[in-house]
């Protein structure tokens, strides 16, 4: 019978990485803010619909030239998949340590806003008006709606 030891690190190595997990949800994110499903993500790389969801959830590792491509196809800069990552995973602040300050300071969003369906549906709906001058309209009737800070 195995030791707690050899078991507790057969755990660790099954569990998927924390940058493996928010590099697949950035995956996910982009997918859906494009309105792409599973399958056609994949036939466009050449994989299945599991093999998609697996990267997605972090559970199969992205490999240079897979991220290449996921990038080419989700039209995004590879930097895409890094944004938004927590510091206690490598993000800008950890960066910026790293690098005695030279790397520029960005923003982003600590909480999970940008992840929430009713926010990606609402960004899809918004992007699927095709006449600017509309868009323009709704854009500045949902910002008169939200309160004032």
């Amino acid at each position: 019978m195995p030791s707690d030891d050899v078991m507790e690190k057969t755990e660790r190595e099954h569990r998927p990485s924390p940058i493996d997990v928010h590099v697949g949800s950035r995956v996910r994110l982009r997918r859906t803010l494009l309105g792409m499903s599973q399958e056609k993500l994949g036939e466009a790389l050449g994989l299945t619909f599991q093999q998609v969801q697996k990267y997605e959830r972090g559970v199969n590792r992205i490999g240079a030239s897979r991220l290449f491509d996921l990038a080419r196809v989700l039209d995004v800069p590879i930097g895409f998949f890094f944004d938004d990552m927590p510091d206690a995973m490598g993000g800008q602040t950890a960066l910026r340590a790293r690098m005695g300050g030279f790397a520029e300071q960005q923003e982003g969003f600590e909480d999970d806003t940008l992840h929430k369906r009713e926010t990606l549906e609402l960004v899809r709906a918004y992007y699927r008006i095709t006449e600017p001058a509309v868009r323009k309209r709704v854009f500045d009737l949902i910002k008169s709606l939200a309160p004032t800070d």
